[in-house]
């Protein structure tokens, strides 16, 4: 199940995201998604747990709950869309 996480503190690291989801399943993967020319953090990312069940209850449990300070917002991510090529010539 692949989970969105919002308004994470920029201070915020993909070990501490994945502390957090731990607690309520086994985590596959975390990507804290970071500016191309800064490398700071954006203030989103990503959780994929193997369990959707264990996913359900991460979201129930941790939507605007606290990481590193601030109150994060949890729900299942929605599949990209398609937004077709951008030409810039």
């Amino acid at each position: 199940m692949n989970i969105y996480v919002g308004n994470l503190s920029f201070e915020a690291t993909e070990s501490d995201v994945e502390n957090a989801f731990a607690e309520f399943g086994d985590v596959k993967s975390v990507n804290v998604i970071k500016d191309r020319d800064t490398g700071r953090s954006r203030g989103f990312g990503f959780v994929e747990m193997r369990n959707r069940e264990a996913g359900l209850g991460a979201i129930e449990a941790l939507d605007q709950q606290q990481i590193r300070g601030r109150d994060v917002t949890v729900n299942e991510a929605k599949p990209r869309e398609d937004r077709g090529r951008s030409r810039n010539w």
